[in-house]
């Protein structure tokens, strides 16, 4: 066996790689983690979901393992020095969901902006009418410049949507605001502006608990949040505390992790947080893009001649 998918890919990717080598599609092994380690005893390269951890003794399982690949953006439950060592790829499609994220965050401010249509999706047909609100002329805190943030900047503009923008890894004078046609503030100033904030920072294990209560004591009451980071970014009792004083109206945040708002978490109450299983990726043109990064990653890792082994920092899509 050449290749081992323990996540599939789309048919059209799969034949392709089928014509160039041996494949076995095998979703079920993400469940079973014994078997799985006798599956990949043979294979060559390995695609898996989110939420199997790459770690040494995984590997140690895997002794003719070339790359590991994924479908989704992040690192954090692989280990690379790992990898490394053992001169391992490791493939992320990084942008391939960059696109689909950025819909599903205007989408969701839509959906905030213009509650009625949520009670009419939810089957309650004679909802009494919620005065709704205009993204046109608003304006939008742009918290974190991930790139997504990049895709939904232009789509908010082209609703004449104003601006405004702050992260904590880009200075001010950073040509990239220009360029987005964001205007940097204080982030500070960034809560006291805007009507509604999208969250796309990229997460590191310094930003956790950055939302927190010194921070949302300056939001404009009213505000409404979406976000595609990490949940650890917010601290959930201030988080709870905003949502339930009417600082921020509603939230809606997609792939939180497990535990953040279950029972005994000061976010389960809160009837105006909305969650979402990680549907901001989860578009057939992304799983196409992540399909077929994938798959000529792949191929070019398995068909290269030896050279000692690839750099296992992560190889991401560069174009879409």
């Amino acid at each position: 066996m050449d290749i081992l998918l323990v996540e599939r890919v789309v048919p059209e990717a799969l034949s392709w790689l089928q014509e160039r080598h041996t494949v076995e599609t095998r979703p079920e092994l993400a469940a079973d983690p014994s078997v799985l380690r006798k599956a990949i005893y043979k294979a060559q390269a390995v695609v898996l979901p989110r939420k199997l951890a790459v770690t040494q003794e995984f590997l140690d399982f895997a002794p003719r393992l070339k790359a590991i690949a994924r479908m989704h953006v992040g690192t954090d439950n692989t280990d690379l020095e790992a990898c490394r060592e053992r001169k391992v790829r490791v493939i992320h499609a990084s942008t391939a969901n960059v696109r689909s994220n950025a819909e599903y965050l205007l989408a969701s401010l839509l959906m905030l902006f213009r509650r009625s249509i949520g009670a009419a999706l939810a089957g309650d047909r004679h909802a009494e009418p919620r005065l709704g609100r205009e993204l046109h002329g608003s304006v939008v805190g742009v918290l974190g410049l991930a790139p997504t943030a990049h895709a939904l900047a232009m789509m908010l503009q082209s609703l004449g949507a104003k601006l405004i923008g702050y992260d904590p890894a880009v200075h001010h004078t950073a040509p990239i605001w220009s360029r987005l046609n964001i205007q940097p503030v204080p982030l500070q100033d960034l809560m006291h502006q805007a009507d509604a904030v999208s969250v796309q920072v990229m997460y590191a294990s310094r930003y956790q608990g950055f939302i927190n209560d010194k921070l949302l004591a300056h939001c404009k009451p009213g505000q409404v949040w979406v976000g595609i980071s990490r949940s650890q970014l917010f601290d959930p009792p201030a988080l709870a505390r905003a949502l339930n004083d009417g600082r921020i109206e509603a939230a809606m945040l997609d792939g939180a992790e497990a535990g953040f708002a279950s029972r005994g978490s000061p976010l389960h109450e809160c009837q105006n947080l909305f969650l979402t299983p990680r549907l901001g990726s989860h578009t057939r043109e992304a799983r196409l893009r992540a399909s077929w990064y994938v798959a000529h990653r792949i191929h070019e890792t398995l068909t290269a001649p030896e050279r000692g082994g690839y750099d296992p920092v992560p190889t991401g899509m560069m174009d879409l």
